[in-house]
């Protein structure tokens, strides 16, 4: 028999209320995930885990065969810069220090002395920078950064701020042994306040390195950061530098997240508004790092290019420090950001030997 009214009025409505709870649902669902897509890089939902170079070891690697055409490419009249390029852009940095000692043992000569009275300008550069050990490399461009008049941050932000903990000593010790210099004497004579304190931060390469997120101790840390900074009059910078110095990445992206809920805004965002100058790079620059490192270097390498004139330095190094760690996903963020390929640009923004060798470090 039917059912009498108002019981089949009763169950209609709970069909159509069940209906539309779904479809609210289901909007919702599509409209965070459009959110977390079209936003910025820099979301908890984009870090990056496996990562790659674009350069590997060569096999049946020969370190005197490899001397021997270097010496050859820079012998008599004129030099062979294509020799010299298919070599060092396919070799491992251990495989070009090896190169280095076998060069000096066959010939009695100084590699790096000989490229330098062949080589000029950037491509130079660019040479000289792959034959450093990776360590040192990085203490001789926080050298030059504080080196002479004038001093760039943006240099001492983008190698103490992205480091792990062993590149930090490492590059620490280099830097007192190559220089004979202590790196947090001259932080301290080329910097100050907050931005001081946080490279000194750095320096001490303690950042806590456990892999397991504690999820508590993330939204504790949420709603410090909160209390330090938007949910107050003026701003703790203190708490800022000790949350972003010493937890660790896993850790700082769970935090992230945890801020976005407490404060309807993303920490990247409150950092712009709290802080501002190099203090506010580097603390941004920690927090990219922890969502997406290779967003990160994708961003510098595009705005040393981007506009009028190129930042070689800048070019030239985050190209040869990431070559072997994650240049391969570094182009793949580039692309997805700027619609355009790392390749691409650096084909438009330089020329000569200078382009050639670039390109093949990239892996074009």
């Amino acid at each position: 028999s039917p059912m009498p009214g108002p019981v089949c009025a009763i169950f209609s409505s709970i069909i159509h209320l069940m209906w539309l709870l779904y479809c609210d649902f289901n909007l919702n669902f599509l409209l965070c995930r459009y959110l977390v897509t079209c936003d910025s890089y820099f979301q908890p939902a984009a870090v990056v885990q496996y990562t790659q170079g674009t350069i590997q070891a060569a096999p049946n690697f020969d370190a005197g065969r490899d001397a021997e055409i270097l010496r050859k490419a820079m012998k008599g009249f004129g030099t062979d810069e294509q020799a010299i390029i298919n070599v060092v852009a396919n070799r491992s940095n251990d495989q070009r220090q090896k190169i280095k000692a076998a060069f000096k043992t066959m010939y009695g000569k100084d590699l790096i002395k000989d490229l330098k009275s062949e080589l000029s300008g950037n491509v130079e550069e660019l040479i000289l920078a792959l034959f450093m050990p990776s360590t040192y490399y990085d203490a001789w461009s926080l050298r030059h950064a504080m080196k002479g008049a004038g001093t760039q941050e943006r240099v001492l932000i983008e190698i103490l701020c992205t480091r792990t903990n062993q590149e930090i000593r490492e590059i620490v010790n280099c830097y007192k042994s190559e220089f004979g210099r202590d790196i947090e004497e001259d932080i301290r004579s080329d910097t100050s306040g907050h931005f001081e304190r946080l490279l000194i931060s750095m320096c001490q390469g303690n950042r806590d390195e456990n892999q397991t997120v504690d999820y508590q101790k993330a939204q504790e840390d949420a709603q410090r950061l909160y209390q330090a900074g938007e949910g107050k009059l003026g701003t703790d910078e203190s708490c800022f530098n000790m949350v972003l110095a010493s937890r660790s990445f896993p850790q700082l992206k769970a935090t992230v997240e945890a801020y976005s809920r407490i404060a309807n805004r993303d920490l990247l965002s409150s950092i712009d508004r709290e802080f501002s100058g190099n203090v506010e790079r580097g603390l941004k620059t920690i927090v990219q790092c922890a969502l997406n490192r290779p967003a990160f270097f994708a961003e510098r390498l595009y705005y040393s290019m981007k506009g009028a004139g190129t930042d070689d330095s800048t070019l030239i190094r985050i190209v040869v420090t990431r070559s072997e760690i994650d240049l391969v996903q570094i182009k793949q963020m580039f692309t997805q950001m700027y619609q355009k390929t790392l390749a691409t640009m650096i084909a438009s923004d330089t020329s000569g030997d200078y382009r050639k060798l670039l390109l093949a470090i990239v892996g074009q």
